[in-house]
């Protein structure tokens, strides 16, 4: 399921609230966007379309939850992201970055631990 970047950010307050009303999504997305309440229904209605959410009757409102668990589409993005741009390596991805950014000590022992881990579970 293709979840666009703006779709995401409605997913991702969905994740953290579940279930909401627009109205919570919208106060929600004003802190950090400057979308209007026409736009945030409009991406709503996107993602029920998609199937990515689900809305049910609560009177005179609806409520959404998420259908797409975070975990999943994590796992989708990032398959897409490695093999659109690195050809499904992980290595020339690391190699990107630590080019790019300088890694920590903290990021670079996170990545020892790792392929440590990596290495004995095999």
């Amino acid at each position: 399921m293709a979840i666009s970047d703006a779709e995401s950010l409605v997913m991702e307050v969905l994740w953290e609230k579940n279930p909401a009303t627009s109205d919570d999504v919208v106060a929600e997305l004003s802190k950090t966007t400057d979308w209007q309440e026409p736009t945030i229904k409009t991406l709503l209605n996107r993602l029920l379309k998609k199937r990515a959410i689900a809305a049910e009757r609560d009177g005179r409102r609806y409520l959404y939850r998420p259908l797409l668990k975070r975990a999943d589409y994590i796992d989708a993005a990032s398959t897409t992201l490695l093999d659109r741009l690195f050809g499904g390596r992980v290595a020339p991805l690391v190699a990107h970055f630590s080019d790019r950014r300088k890694l920590t000590k903290k990021d670079i022992a996170e990545l020892k631990r790792l392929i440590e881990e990596l290495d004995h579970g095999r």
